[in-house]
């Protein structure tokens, strides 16, 4: 591993959103210049960027052009051209994660297949290609419909439950999970640098807004046994070593019931699930990517304290420019650390922001939680 760091290193990422924001944050502090392409002129990356371009991240030429003279592409969404990057790795281009690594993740099947291979834990799974095929599976009943590709943040998921929801089915390649009786949601988020250095943060557990289908609150740490906190920590550096991949990984978990360990999904970027390790760790998700994909020492990812995030939502009949009423009462709440996403517009359940709050004791710092969701609303004028 070399020692010798050079600043001014060209980072390229692939998408704009607040994870390449909260990334900017900390590559400054390296004094590293980072290069964003998204689609959306008014993406949150757009005015803090090194340069910023307009772009389709499915468009090979586009992703090609774009990331043929920087150090290092990595990417803040899975939904990019892996083609291209391809043609960049062959070319010399420093590409992490992996494009091997994000063509297996884009697809769901090849995902299920790949933990079975590996005797990976995670729920029983069957792959059909049209929603015809739902007939053929009446005896699975109950199970979950996840299309193979393109489905983020509850979309393109589904429950079926009866026959009777057949007719609601996505006639996509899809994949059909055994219907998993879980306890709770947890999640790990592990890294991995090119010399084969593994750290693992602290097992969290994320609790879901039933409405939307996201993350509302994540609790760190999670509440769980040592055996379990080891067995998602086994998991987790299992999963990252078999993909051979650089850089972070968010590893989805389900603890049923029976006490099982299973994987849900995984996510080959920073994760929702590590936005509070920018002020509870001592180092963030984000700068651990930033270390991994260059290669540096990973850093300590052991926890300064309890913590507890909220993501902010849009709330529900707000459309329009986003206001953020309470923010001045919660500011002055002590161990309280806004984060806005830099998004001018919300809509209902849109993320817009997360808080984090840290405090020695966990349920203090719940009920201090609570109290920002209740205080501090996104609205439109």
């Amino acid at each position: 591993m070399s020692t010798l760091y050079q600043s001014g290193v060209n980072i390229g990422i692939l998408g704009g959103g607040q994870l390449g924001r909260m990334f900017i944050q900390e590559a400054l502090n390296y004094d590293a210049h980072v290069h964003i392409i998204d689609p959306d002129l008014n993406a949150p990356c757009a005015k803090i960027a090194h340069s910023f371009e307009q772009g389709d991240l499915m468009d090979f030429d586009t992703v090609y052009a774009f990331g043929k003279n920087k150090d290092v592409v990595t990417i803040e969404i899975e939904h990019v051209n892996v083609d291209a990057l391809d043609q960049l790795e062959a070319e010399g281009v420093s590409v992490f994660p992996q494009p091997s690594v994000i063509r297996l993740i884009q697809d769901k099947g090849l995902q299920k297949e790949f933990y079975a291979k590996h005797n990976i834990p995670t729920a029983d799974f069957r792959l059909i290609q049209t929603a015809n095929e739902l007939q053929d599976h009446h005896s699975y009943l109950p199970f979950v419909q996840k299309a193979r590709k393109g489905g983020y943040d509850g979309k393109g998921v589904q429950t079926i439950q009866s026959p009777a929801d057949f007719e609601k089915g996505f006639d996509v390649p899809s994949v059909l999970e055994s219907f998993v009786d879980f306890e709770k949601e947890l999640s790990v988020i592990v890294a991995r640098n090119q010399a084969g250095e593994i750290v693992t943060y602290p097992i969290v557990e994320c609790e879901f807004n039933p409405e939307a289908n996201l993350v509302e609150f994540l609790f760190a740490p999670a509440k769980v046994s040592a055996e379990v906190e080891e067995q998602s920590r086994v998991i987790a550096e299992n999963i990252i070593s078999k993909l051979e991949m650089v850089g972070i990984l968010a590893v989805e978990l389900f603890l049923t019931k029976s006490g099982e360990v299973l994987v849900n999904e995984v996510a080959p970027r920073p994760h929702n699930s590590g936005h509070q390790t920018i002020e509870a760790n001592f180092t963030s998700q984000y700068e651990q990517h930033f270390r991994a994909i260059l290669n540096l020492p990973l850093g300590s990812t052991r926890a300064l304290a309890a913590s507890v995030m909220v993501n902010l939502l849009g709330e529900k009949g707000h459309v329009g420019k986003a206001k953020y009423k309470g923010l001045e009462h919660v500011i002055t709440w002590e161990g309280v650390y806004p984060h806005l996403y830099g998004k001018e517009n919300t809509k209902p359940f849109r993320k817009m922001g997360h808080v984090t709050i840290v405090n020695a004791s966990l349920s203090e710092a719940k009920k201090i939680a609570q109290q920002v969701k209740e205080t501090l609303l996104v609205i439109a004028e």
